[in-house]
């Protein structure tokens, strides 16, 4: 019920500036001077006061439709995708609402009603709109409302873009907010994420599959190493249950490569996953097989005597 006492300011203003349009109107007949403007004057107030009410009815509509879903929880992703609709359709309403508003206001001119009657009988707002996305800025504005509906990504979404790993913050109709994982923010337009290639690594889930890579001597025995692995992943919380493989991957001259997969409930979750199981992994090679640490070997065989 609190929400509702956001409208009941504007409301009453409005309500005063409608009732007292009646007695300004009648007592402006003769008035004189600037006493003249105030009837007009009024009516700007009655537009703007009323647009005032939309607004914050828009507001009051986004609360209630968003208190039904939990960001917070653990499995969030409907719950995502309605904040980031609702997020960003809120946006796109006040836009419609402030331009219908000024529209309004230009019309109660008398010198300049051609461009109000212009603006929403000849082109109309959606020709003015498309007319103008050929802009930059309308551009990002029509990109915007392009990332509403389609979804490439959604609030909290975990993201890699511009070689940078972090989580979507804000959605607005021009621009993204990403929140780096050291807490910087990378704001980008929108129009970037229609034109260039980004990773979503949450875009049908939360969890995640994180990968951790060992460099040992080619004495290392592989069944102990998996054995280890399994013993780390019971061990831990931060492992989901779902995905655990060792593979070697790779063997060059002095070196072979083992590929740890495992999977997190999120990308936070597999981060600290990887970063647990790559020490315990080096811990557990440095005590019980220090020999199978990388190393060069240099063969010294026995000189050949010149003729």
């Amino acid at each position: 019920m609190n929400i509702y006492k956001r409208l009941i300011l504007p409301l009453v203003i409005t309500l005063f500036l409608g009732f007292t349009k009646i007695y300004v109107g009648e007592a402006a007949k003769s008035w004189e001077g600037i006493f003249s403007y105030l009837p007009h004057v009024n009516t700007v107030l009655i537009i703007s006061g009323f647009t005032w009410c939309l607004l914050v009815l828009i507001k009051i509509g986004k609360i209630s439709l968003l208190k039904q879903y939990d960001i917070n929880q653990e499995n969030n992703l409907k719950a995502r995708k309605v904040y980031t609709q609702i997020n960003v359709l809120e946006k796109v309403a006040n836009f419609l609402i402030i331009l219908l508003g000024i529209g309004l206001i230009l019309i109660s001119f008398e010198s300049i009603r051609q461009i109000g009657v212009g603006l929403f009988a000849s082109a109309g707002v959606a020709g003015i709109i498309i007319g103008f996305s050929a802009q930059k800025a309308i551009g990002t504005l029509i990109a915007g409302i392009q990332i509403a509906i389609t979804q490439p990504f959604r609030l909290e979404d975990a993201v890699v873009v511009e070689g940078e790993w972090g989580w979507i913050e804000e959605i607005n109709l021009n621009y993204v907010v990403v929140r780096i994982w050291d807490q910087r923010r990378l704001i980008l337009p929108s129009t970037y994420f229609l034109e260039k290639p980004f990773q979503n690594w949450t875009r049908t889930s939360a969890d995640i599959i994180g990968s951790v890579f060992i460099h040992t001597d080619y004495t290392i025995p592989f069944d102990e190493l998996r054995k280890e692995l399994d013993r780390i992943l019971d061990e831990t919380d931060l492992w989901d249950k779902k995905v655990k493989v060792l593979q070697v991957t790779d063997a060059k001259e002095s070196t072979v490569e083992s590929r740890i997969l495992v999977s997190a409930r999120n990308s936070p979750t597999a981060w600290d996953l990887r970063v647990y199981v790559r020490e315990k992994m080096v811990e557990f090679v440095q005590k019980n097989y220090p020999d199978s640490l990388p190393k060069t070997r240099v063969s010294l065989g026995k000189e050949v005597p010149s003729k």
